[in-house]
């Protein structure tokens, strides 16, 4: 095998500004960004070996106060709903650690409302804490349990969503 030969010239990076760039780094949310939420009691197991909760878990909590949330409002049925959201996207930001045993305050509020989609903020507080210790956002496309395909989003949905917007 022939080594491949480096380039004659590599680009150049440019000069740095002057200024700095402003920092763009994501921030804690206060508790007043949003609408809705329930409290989640953590469990031994959700800490790791590093003594707070694991990342995986926070997304079970996305997963958690989103789909209790809705149906406790009344508008999906998990088991024999003609539609149920899937997600297909979610992502998470870090503040401070949450652990065992700990009250988690997980809150939400509706970010954007597409034909079949659905974005939502989520964010998670210790129990009291003003501002967030993680937040990030969870998107369910709405689709017919049956074809898998994408469909409108049902006009009682519709309603609690905005409720929470």
């Amino acid at each position: 095998m022939s080594a491949v030969p480096p380039p004659k010239s590599l680009p150049q990076a440019p000069a740095p500004s002057a200024a700095p760039a402003p920092d763009t780094r994501p921030q804690p949310l206060p508790r007043t960004a949003f609408r809705h939420g329930l409290r989640i009691t953590t469990r031994w197991g959700d800490n790791d070996v590093y003594g707070h909760v694991n990342n995986v878990v926070y997304y079970g909590w996305f997963d958690t106060v989103v789909n209790r949330s809705l149906i406790e409002a009344g508008v999906l049925d998990i088991h024999g709903g003609e539609v149920i959201g899937l997600v297909v996207e979610t992502r998470c930001h870090y503040f401070a650690p949450l652990a065992f045993p700990q009250e988690v305050d997980a809150l939400l509020r509706v970010e954007k409302i597409g034909r079949s989609s659905v974005t939502y903020r989520i964010g998670l507080f210790a129990a009291d804490d003003a501002m967030s210790a993680a937040h990030g956002h969870f998107t369910h496309v709405y689709v017919d349990r049956a074809t898998r395909r994408p469909v409108a989003l049902p006009a009682p949905l519709l309603g609690v969503l905005n409720s929470w917007t």
